[in-house]
């Protein structure tokens, strides 16, 4: 009975990793998640207003592979895994779905450099770079990057009543006008709009007539 109940056991725990396991494991992680920084600012950042989660790239890789060496080395730690991440809360929140995209990159590829799939982790790398680039050249050989952002916060309390008014403010001055996303935060709605890029003088004239949209205290907006 002894002997069935130790090999249970013994099934059930992964192999002790040795430090220079833990070293390699943890400098692969931080490699991939400079890596990833590196893309999100050439494919997203730079043409994009999210919530700058990238800012915690290069501490989010290497904690979470030192997260998964610590569970493969004992099943009863991996218990509290939930646990341990349900204590983390993004202040700001996510405004793009393209920037969820980036964080399970860099979770993936953390993963990878804990459980030793070296392999898998380099092919999601390579398949990656070879869909954001070829995105990033159909962008601009079709002009889709010629497109700039609009950022407009109003009070709550005001926003049903002026939405309408606004969408069609909007629309009649801004030529391929899009709503990319709509946040709420501290009484205040958030809506990030991208339009066809127009000259400066016509981004100081719509910049002028926002001003004069609302009253003062019921409208913030930035233009791109």
């Amino acid at each position: 009975m002894n002997a069935l109940k130790d090999a249970l056991l013994k099934s059930l725990q992964a192999d002790k990793f040795t430090p220079t396991e833990m070293i390699v494991a943890i400098g692969l992680s931080l490699i991939a998640s400079i890596a990833v920084y590196i893309m999100y600012q050439v494919f997203y950042k730079s043409r994009n207003i999210g919530a700058g989660v990238d800012r915690c790239f290069l501490i989010i890789g290497p904690a979470i592979t030192a997260l998964f060496l610590g569970i493969q080395s004992s099943i009863p730690l991996s218990l509290g895994l939930l646990g341990a991440l349900s204590f983390v809360r993004f202040r700001t929140p996510v405004k793009d779905p393209a920037e969820i995209g980036y964080l399970l990159l860099l979770i993936a590829t953390s993963i990878g450099a804990a459980t030793k799939t070296y392999l898998i982790t380099l092919i999601v790398f390579i398949f990656v770079f070879i869909v954001l680039s070829i995105q990033w050249l159909i962008r601009n050989k079709f002009s889709f990057a010629d497109r700039t952002n609009l950022i407009i916060s109003v009070d709550k309390s005001v926003f049903q009543d002026m939405e309408s008014k606004l969408t069609g403010f909007l629309q009649s001055r801004l030529n391929n006008l899009t709503l990319k996303t709509v946040s709420s935060l501290d009484n205040r709605i958030s809506m990030h709009y991208q339009y066809q890029k127009t000259s400066a003088s016509d981004r100081v004239k719509l910049t002028t007539e926002l001003s004069q949209f609302a009253e003062p205290g019921n409208i913030e907006f930035f233009v791109g």
